[in-house]
């Protein structure tokens, strides 16, 4: 029996707690009408990977808990604030099964938040007074953006590659896996070569755990989701799976047909049965999971620490996951 998220955590699960009351005191200002989206948003439901990656990748060398704990939140927040700014770009309706702020409050309240989280995000990583990590979050930030504006700019199109793809997914989501990863390398004073395994592993592992949300996105429910299937057809997302079956079916084709203007409920049903009923999950968990020996294959050369074994297990928890 694979394990769970709350036993691989079980190592740094005080360190965590830490994360979590640092993060309700970010949700308390002078502003109610901020207090009431902030209280909202950080209770959103996420897996806390990506602190939980800064805790874990600082944990090899000189670990200092006051030291890491800002970076550990300010990753949060910056992931926070992309998918309240995504939801927003997207029109999304609901996320972790619940409406989500652009929907409640309006487009223009959510861009505010999501710039908010951001500031407080970069407020946070000065606190480390690390300029390398001041430096890696706008950098991390403006490879987000590009992410963004490159998926924008493919939206509806099938003149799409497998580089397309994974140019999109390193920008959008590996970035912050490297941003909390290489981060936490660097306040714990790792030497320069260590700190390029924690890079890579992050890289790595963040591909892997994109390209399972994109399989997710085809096999699981609603309700395991927190949102509805089938949300990146709906988008004009070409994923990897989306990608396949185009490959695969040159002909009659039901995203071919979408993006072509056609019924979107009548296609996306479609090709999810289409997916489901083929090679493609296992041809797509097959590459997720050659990423995922790849953000692990050097983890070797890091101290033989709790945290190696963590990590580990992280990562086949990120391929093996239902949500």
């Amino acid at each position: 029996m694979s394990l769970q998220l709350n036993d691989i955590y079980e190592p740094i699960k005080d360190d965590l707690a830490a994360v979590e009351e640092g993060l309700k005191q970010v949700g308390i200002s002078d502003s109610p009408w901020l207090n009431e989206l902030l209280s909202y948003a950080l209770k959103g439901g996420g897996k806390r990977l990506r602190p939980a990656l800064a805790i874990l990748s600082a944990g090899f060398y000189d670990y200092n808990l006051e030291r890491v704990l800002p970076l550990a939140m300010s990753v949060e927040l910056m992931h926070m604030a992309t998918l309240v700014h995504d939801d927003t770009i997207d029109n999304s309706s609901v996320r972790w099964g619940r409406p989500t702020v652009n929907k409640i409050w309006g487009m223009a309240k959510a861009v505010l938040l999501g710039d908010y989280l951001f500031a407080k995000s970069g407020e946070l990583t000065a606190a480390t007074e690390n300029i390398r990590c001041i430096k890696l979050l706008p950098q991390t930030l403006m490879i987000i953006t590009n992410g963004e504006l490159a998926q924008a700019a493919s939206s509806f199109k099938l003149n799409q590659t497998r580089e397309h793809y994974f140019f999109r997914i390193s920008c959008k989501t590996a970035a912050l896996f490297v941003l909390a990863t290489e981060s936490g390398a660097v306040l714990s004073q790792a030497p320069e070569k260590s700190i390029q395994v924690i890079h890579d592993y992050g890289h790595s592992l963040g591909v892997a755990f994109q390209m399972v949300d994109d399989i997710l996105d085809f096999t699981a429910t609603e309700e395991e989701m927190g949102k509805p299937v089938g949300s990146d057809l709906d988008q004009g997302t070409l994923t990897l799976p989306a990608m396949m079956l185009v490959e695969r079916y040159p002909k009659d084709n039901p995203v071919k047909r979408l993006f072509g203007g056609g019924d979107k409920e009548e296609n996306i049903t479609r090709a999810i049965e289409m997916v489901r009923n083929s090679s493609i999950i296992q041809d797509c968990f097959d590459i997720a999971t050659k990423y995922k020996v790849r953000a692990c294959q050097d983890l070797k050369l890091l101290p033989d620490l709790n945290a190696r074994e963590v990590l580990s297990n992280l990562a086949d928890y990120i391929v093996a996951r239902r949500r």
